[in-house]
């Protein structure tokens, strides 16, 4: 399964460190930026662990990062 966030995330340095970051504190997750992307996406494939939740959105706020899921279309 996958969870898609709209970001604030404009630095490929940042981008990389969230992605370090995500990876060790949830290490069953694998995350990805994409930055071409007008919204700055953020995606986190989470296959069988708990879908990313509003304590994940807080936890990356703490680490100035803005996230807010997008819909499904």
């Amino acid at each position: 399964m996958v969870e898609v966030f709209k970001t604030n995330i404009t630095c490929a340095e940042k981008a990389k460190y969230l992605v370090e970051e995500i990876h060790n504190r949830f290490n069953e997750y694998k995350a990805n930026f994409d930055l071409q992307d007008c919204d700055k996406v953020l995606r986190v494939v989470y296959g069988t662990a708990e879908k990313p939740s509003i304590g994940f959105i807080q936890w990356l706020d703490t680490l100035e990062c803005t996230a807010e899921v997008l819909p499904d279309f």
